[in-house]
């Protein structure tokens, strides 16, 4: 794909830019710098505009600028996870999730003046597989504490990078130029009343995050817990309403209660209404804590939401407000996936992938006296529990029959298999499948067959009922993992929710067409959903209930990478 030419003469400096993004051997950190006014900007700004299309050569590629706007340092980190497609609201957290993703990664963080973001810059440039090409003016603090370390840097005040005869043809041709226009100045953060909902959701999201970074004493009403605890997902764009979504779904209850009413009336134009919300620290009711997997009740667990929590720690809470329900007795490993019988046994598999079963909700026989005595057969539970015994996997899920149901179980090469009332196996997915869900669809007279929903490390949901073959493509299919779904029949038809591994939920009804998506903010763990609609959503800072209020015409869907192999 043919470049043009950079202005001002920076032809050699280009050269020399693109000759370092080649060399495999050059430092991993280039450092261009130069006085003000010197052509740094013009530069990398030639640099991403040709190098962030599509299809260019790997070594040409540029994956993620940092603006102006995201100059504070929680910006910085926000910008840069939401461009490379995944989810961090601190600079560890994004450096540990590029540490897990070894492809090659290109980032340009034009005009860097603020140590703390050079120190950002200096950690990620400390990933093997991570490249920086920094503008920062010479001598300032920043650029000192880069060129502490191994780096390239392009000088532009140095000759040798520029061609003197194209740059005063350049020059010559500014001066004939009557475009005189200037970027607009940015309206100062002074006069924004931070404590102050309505203000906070209708000013610009990249300053009010400067803003409450450079104010690290007053917690504004519990304002600026919840705007860092939501992170990234109320800096992209959108309406003050969803904005106010965010913040009312992190904010707790120890925050100022007058807060609470002002963000419900400004959240009245989103496209979800908020249920509740329990958040880390909160008491009246509870936090159940971080949230590992989630699964709906049924039989003596109806109306509840099964958590499993860290520490092998099992609860229940009320659907309707979050409340306790009671635990399981502290199991001696991790739950990672969970599903519930109709008896109440909660069906869970470790972290080797083995199935356990918790028993402490299940009800008991209803036969007792001579019956209860000579009836010494097994349950429907028991047998299901002897079929599955010795099989592991990575994901699982549950749906009732007309004698023990079925369950099924995914595993890291992408199959599916289910045991119980049918016997059968398919290949669903290029690599481990990470979530499933069941519900059985009417086909008329009293009769059900069960459909599957999985989700896959691949970035793609299918849909298969045992018995048949396999849908020929995916239902739903995004450049990123699929974390965690779940259906439900609701009185309308099915439904499904699914999230994904940049902290995307998104809300299928497939009768009515409604579909539309969520951000919490900090990486979603896993999701429920119950019969009349309401997604649960857990994170290992929140447990939050929403509903849908009406359709979006567009998914809000982010432009990724592609995934890795």
């Amino acid at each position: 794909m043919r470049w043009e030419r950079p202005a001002a003469g920076r032809e050699p400096a280009a050269a020399a830019l693109l000759g370092w993004l080649a060399d495999p051997q050059s430092p991993r950190l280039c450092l261009v710098s130069g006085s003000q006014g010197c052509g740094k900007s013009g530069l990398l700004a030639w640099l991403v505009h040709h190098g962030s299309r599509s299809g260019e050569p790997a070594e040409r590629a540029v994956h993620a600028v940092v603006p102006s706007a995201g100059q504070s340092l929680s910006g910085t980190v926000w910008t840069l996870a939401e461009q490379l497609g995944i989810v961090a609201r601190a600079p560890a957290e994004l450096v540990a999730a590029l540490r897990r993703d070894p492809r090659r990664t290109v980032i340009v963080m034009p005009d860097l003046h603020t140590e703390d973001v050079a120190e950002l810059a200096l950690d990620l440039v400390a990933l093997t597989h991570v490249r920086l090409i920094v503008e920062s003016r010479s001598q300032s603090p920043a650029h000192r504490l880069l060129t502490a370390g191994p780096c390239a840097e392009l000088d532009l005040d140095l000759k040798q990078w520029r061609d003197q005869r194209r740059h005063e043809q350049w020059q010559a041709a500014m001066s004939d130029s009557h475009n005189t226009t200037r970027p607009k100045p940015v309206k100062a953060t002074e006069d924004l009343d931070l404590s102050d909902p309505v203000a906070v959701c209708e000013a610009d999201p990249w300053q009010v995050t400067a803003a409450y970074d450079s104010d690290g004493v007053h917690e504004h009403g519990g304002l600026r817990a919840a705007w860092h605890r939501v992170g990234q997902a109320l800096c992209r764009e959108q309406q003050p309403a969803s904005r106010a979504l965010h913040l009312l779904s992190a904010l707790g209850d120890g925050a100022d209660p007058r807060i609470t009413p002002t963000l419900r009336d400004i959240a009245a134009g989103a496209d979800w209404r908020m249920i509740w919300s329990r958040v880390r620290g909160d008491m009246t009711p509870p936090w159940p804590g971080p949230v590992a997997a989630l699964a709906m009740g049924t039989g003596p667990l109806a109306d509840s939401l099964v958590v499993a929590g860290s520490g092998g720690i099992v609860k229940a809470v009320c659907i309707a407000d979050a409340g306790a329900h009671g635990r399981l007795p502290p199991m001696s490993f991790q739950p990672v996936a969970m599903t519930v019988l109709a008896d109440g046994v909660v069906l869970m598999l470790d972290e080797n992938g083995r199935i356990e079963a918790g028993s402490g909700w299940a009800t008991q026989s209803a036969e007792s006296g001579l019956v209860g005595l000579l009836d010494q057969g097994p349950t429907t539970t028991q047998r299901l529990l002897d079929t599955l015994r010795g099989h592991t996997g990575t994901a699982l899920t549950h749906a009732t029959g007309n004698d023990v149901g079925i369950v099924a179980l995914g595993d890291v090469s992408g199959t599916v298999r289910v045991f119980g009332d049918v016997s059968d196996t398919a290949t669903l997915h290029d690599g481990p499948v990470n979530s499933l869900t069941a519900l059985n669809l009417p086909l008329g007279d009293g009769v059900s067959v069960p459909l599957l929903y999985s989700g896959g490390a691949d970035g793609t949901v299918r849909a298969w009922s045992p018995g048949t073959d396999p849908m020929s493509g995916p239902v739903l299919q995004r450049p990123c993992p699929v974390v965690s779904l779940d259906s439900s029949a609701t009185p309308d038809g099915p439904a499904i929710v699914v999230a994904w591994s940049d902290s995307t939920v998104e809300y299928i009804h497939w009768a009515t067409g409604v579909r539309q998506t969520f951000r919490p903010g900090p990486p979603v763990r896993a999701v429920a959903l119950d019969e009349n609609g309401r997604v649960l959503i857990g994170t290992d800072e929140s447990l939050t209930s929403l509903i849908p209020r009406h359709p979006s015409v567009d998914a809000d869907v982010v432009q990724q990478r592609e995934p890795a192999e």
